[in-house]
């Protein structure tokens, strides 16, 4: 399965570089609810750059609202063991967000999953067998994941595909951790983002750091499987030992050869260390 997914360099505008990007993939189309899910994963961010920036989530809205302003927009969390959604979205500046675009005029409101009533969807995933999930992530959506570049000591790296694990409502979500990878899979099977946005202006060595690492770059495409593969070549990883990846572009969710749009790869590439507690169930040999 061949696609395509834009590489953009990031050179002070975020909302030039995010339109750059928009444009090489052919721009979007929109269904009337829109579903936001970014990387929301700790309270507690040292660095200030594991969570997903609540400046780019705001300029994607301001591209989509000007496509159109009837846009029903939900941005969505759950709560996990390092942190409770609705505390992390004050925190982050999503609250303020949210009360701005609401003063404006526009639909736009904070979701915590783990507070919504979850149905029985249809899904036989690899793990997954007709879970309960947030009857919101059932209904008929245009759905984005935007995520950070980071490294994983469960999952090798964590992107656009690791990110959907939030959509879980559980709190103890290291329930999962023994099939983290084909969970995975099967949340992003069931979801099926129509499109994933990949901030690397800075990544980081582990999910929460501490190291940081300058990309300056934007990975974004319509498959979630193309856009982690080309994140996990530009640092200097091959997508093709990473077992979550490789599941996934079985799976129909991506290739992990897509063609590259906008820049070079080679000169993206930004070499990141391997996490030193790395999964043996990470790796596919």
């Amino acid at each position: 399965m061949m696609d395509s997914v834009a590489l953009v360099k990031h050179e002070g505008d975020l909302k030039e570089t995010l339109e750059r990007a928009i444009r090489l993939i052919g721009g979007l189309t929109l269904k009337s609810t829109l579903i936001i899910k970014p990387n929301i994963c700790t309270g507690v961010d040292e660095t200030g750059l594991a969570n997903t920036d609540v400046k780019l989530v705001d300029t994607f809205i301001e591209l989509v609202l000007k496509q159109n302003r009837n846009l029903s927009i939900r941005i969505v969390e759950s709560d996990s063991e390092a942190k409770y959604a609705d505390e992390a979205f004050q925190k982050f500046g999503y609250r303020d967000l949210e009360q701005r675009l609401r003063d404006s005029g526009f639909d736009v409101s904070l979701v915590n999953l783990s507070h919504l009533a979850s149905i029985p969807v249809n899904l036989d995933g690899l793990y997954l067998k007709n879970p309960e999930l947030p009857s919101l992530l059932a209904e008929d959506k245009y759905f984005v994941s935007m995520a950070v570049a980071k490294t994983h000591g469960l999952t090798f790296i964590t992107g656009t595909m690791k990110n959907l694990f939030g959509l879980l409502p559980r709190k103890g979500k290291s329930y999962y951790h023994p099939h983290i990878n084909q969970v995975i899979v099967d949340l992003n099977k069931f979801v099926k983002p129509d499109l994933s946005i990949l901030d690397g202006r800075q990544g980081l060595e582990g999910w929460a750091g501490p190291r940081t690492r300058p990309v300056n770059r934007l990975i974004l495409a319509r498959n979630p499987v193309s856009v982690d593969a080309t994140m996990a070549r530009v640092m200097g990883f091959e997508p093709e030992h990473i077992r979550h990846l490789v599941e996934a572009e079985r799976n129909g969710l991506g290739s992990l050869y897509p063609t590259v749009l906008g820049e070079d790869l080679g000169l993206a590439v930004v070499k990141f260390n391997k996490p030193s507690r790395l999964s043996p169930a990470a790796l596919v040999e």
